[in-house]
């Protein structure tokens, strides 16, 4: 992989490529650092709040679960 950050001097750039990346399909991504909030998305915890279930008394049962739906 290669990330590189530049400030360009006109409007063409010039990006050298290893060579195990010739003959392969290479996504070029190009936007203004300042455009991209990667402190907020990285600040962004994400929650889950889950359902709590007593399973202790729980007895699985294989065969029960693999019925055919067919049949049921």
């Amino acid at each position: 992989m290669i990330r590189t950050i530049f400030v360009p001097q006109n409007d063409s750039i010039t990006l050298p490529i290893p060579k195990e990346y010739i003959g392969k399909a290479l996504e070029i991504i190009a936007f203004p650092k300042d455009e991209i909030h990667e402190k907020e998305y990285i600040k962004k915890k994400i929650t889950f709040n889950a359902i709590s279930i007593d399973t202790r008394e729980y007895k699985f049962d294989r065969e029960e679960a693999n019925i055919p739906t067919a049949l049921v």
